[in-house]
């Protein structure tokens, strides 16, 4: 579907970019992405998907707007409180771009219902705040043969990465799974939540926005992807640094010895 003249100039910044472009801006166009926590990491993620004219966003999340959100959950307003987070959010992206279909689903994602939901997507992009839904969202991704976009905030510090652990990597092994990256949880109790410990607000924001570029380089296909590297953001020392990780024989989704999933 070619992009309308009001869209022409409203993406008149990516158009112009030698690697977005018009055939760019058409795959975003085209694209569905699947956007798991309309919170601190989601909500400034769905605004720039918005306005970068993706086709399709879908936004899960059980939770109802609150006053203590809207420190760093900047697409909710203070006349949003009691409404449910992904009414919201999609209320919000009607009025940045009208072009944009909100696909609300308000639910709690679990191990039960993530791959029905997932396969529906070309993308997943998880903002939540737990290892039991990163895992469950991680291994239905796999399963789905679906890329993976996943990000975590602390105090004052972040992560992200990008998973393809159903694609080969130039190598000839398998890529890392979330797996390979994070073997096990860890034990209950030992990583405090957000209203126990706090969390910088505009880090929040720093965080989702780089989930937002690094959905965008993999659907137009710009740059290095961070398949195998984890981007890790200090906000006390302003640093970021990135390791390298590997594909772990021994993980159960694509290690060695596991029958791969059927197509």
């Amino acid at each position: 579907m070619p992009l309308m003249p009001d869209e022409i100039d409203r993406y008149a910044r990516h158009l112009v970019l030698r690697d977005v472009g018009g055939p760019g801006q058409l795959k975003l166009k085209a694209s569905r992405v699947l956007v798991i926590g309309a919170g601190g990491l989601g909500t400034p993620l769905i605004q720039y998907l918005a306005a970068s004219g993706l086709g399709t966003i879908g936004i899960v999340d059980d939770d109802v707007v609150s006053l203590d959100n809207l420190q760093r959950q900047v697409i909710h307003g203070t006349p949003d409180v009691g409404r449910t987070k992904v009414e919201s959010a999609a209320g919000a992206v009607a009025r940045l771009n009208p072009h944009v279909t909100v696909e609300p689903h308000h639910l709690r994602l679990t191990a039960e219902n993530a791959r029905d939901l997932i396969r529906r997507y070309d993308l997943v992009a998880d903002g939540s705040d737990n290892f039991e839904t990163r895992y469950a969202v991680s291994d239905a991704c796999f399963l789905e043969r679906k890329p993976l976009v996943t990000a975590a905030l602390g105090q004052f510090d972040g992560s992200l990465t990008t998973i393809r652990a159903h694609e080969t990597g130039p190598h000839g092994k398998p890529n890392p799974t979330y797996r390979c990256l994070f073997p096990s949880p860890p034990p209950p109790g030992a990583i405090p939540t957000c209203a126990e410990a706090g969390v910088l607000g505009a880090l929040a924001g720093v965080m989702g926005s780089l989930m937002a570029m690094e959905v965008i380089r993999e659907i137009v296909g710009f740059g290095e992807s961070l398949v195998g590297r984890l981007l890790m953001v200090d906000a006390r020392s302003m640093r970021f640094d990135t390791i390298r990780y590997g594909w772990d024989e021994n993980n159960p989704l694509n290690g060695s010895g596991v029958t791969p999933p059927s197509s």
